[in-house]
């Protein structure tokens, strides 16, 4: 990827309090028009990431580009070019949807007719045109995170930081909010997605960066990482769990995991559907029942809890 292509670029970006590193030489490049998810636990960086990206907080070291600009020495610029979506609605919730976009397109100087051309667009575009003066207050959770991403984007910014966009949103809300940030990356916005719905991360990122102890451990879109995290199963529950000493000395599989709560048998396989074929026939073979055989990849719950279970081990 050229310089020309990257819409972030994140090179031994350091930030300290006290004794403690927030970030520890942490690198990241985020490609232009594509959603960029940042997943890790409570405590791994970040939100002081997007804090420095969104200039709101300095690095102590290293080099940080957003949108082509240095965040310290040009920070202003970057501002120009960037939106930002908090943990929590930044909305009047005594005022309507059109009343807070149109404060907010005065806030940003677009004088009083270009901030009502600017709402009754963004209304529109996120389907709340017909909400009328219905106080923000009155709105569902979707719909209010709607409008609260369409008021970061009163400015058409380039580079639009979603932090934790949907979290204490139903499965409605979320899917919604989803919509809506597919449709802006669609339009060519560039989007940078922290969150701890592993689903999201899955649903929405074109690739992921896993962060933990303020560096990133891992890198890639999320199948590379299933795939890097142990590939595909073979999952068997026997009807009767007496078989489960029996079903793992006849199939066809190694580095089998016994679960016998929940009657399971678990391996790692290389070839899907050879693996899966024979399964069935051993099964078949022995008189074993099965209530279930099933091939499976690992979630992205699982790639997360690998990766930083492992960093944890390695401090």
């Amino acid at each position: 990827m050229t310089v020309a292509d990257a819409a972030i670029t994140v090179e031994g970006a350091r930030k300290e309090y006290g004794s403690k590193s927030a970030l520890d030489g942490l690198d990241l490049t985020v490609t232009r028009g594509t959603v960029h998810g940042v997943l890790g636990p409570n405590g791994a960086g970040k939100t002081t990431l997007v804090r420095i990206l969104s200039t709101l907080l300095r690095p102590d070291a290293g080099r940080v580009e957003v949108a082509g600009h240095d965040v310290v020495a040009e920070a202003y610029a970057v501002r120009l070019r960037i939106g930002l979506l908090g943990q929590h609605a930044a909305l009047d919730e005594e005022l309507g949807g059109r009343q807070n976009l149109e404060m907010f397109g005065r806030l940003h100087h677009l004088g009083a007719r270009g901030a009502r051309a600017r709402a009754d667009e963004l209304l529109v575009r996120f389907g709340l045109s017909d909400t009328g003066r219905k106080p923000v207050g009155a709105y569902s959770g979707g719909m209010r995170r709607r409008l609260d991403l369409a008021a970061s984007l009163i400015t058409e910014p380039e580079v639009l930081f979603l932090d934790e966009p949907t979290t204490g949103l139903d499965p409605r809300g979320r899917a919604e909010v989803w919509d809506s940030v597919r449709s802006l990356v669609g339009a060519g916005t560039t989007v940078l997605l922290t969150t701890q719905y592993l689903e999201e991360a899955d649903q929405l990122a074109d690739r992921i960066s896993v962060v933990d102890a303020g560096r990133v451990v891992a890198d890639g879109t999320a199948d590379e990482l299933k795939a890097a995290t142990g590939g595909d199963r073979v999952d068997v529950v026997l009807r009767d769990a007496g078989h489960l000493g029996a079903a793992v000395a006849l199939l066809p599989l190694t580095g089998v995991r016994v679960d016998p709560d929940r009657r399971l048998l678990s391996a790692p396989v290389t070839d899907r559907m050879a693996a899966l074929s024979g399964v069935v026939r051993a099964l078949e073979e022995a008189g074993i029942e099965a209530e279930d055989v099933a091939l499976r990849r690992p979630t992205l719950d699982e790639v997360f809890l690998h990766l930083t279970d492992r960093t944890k081990e390695a401090a």
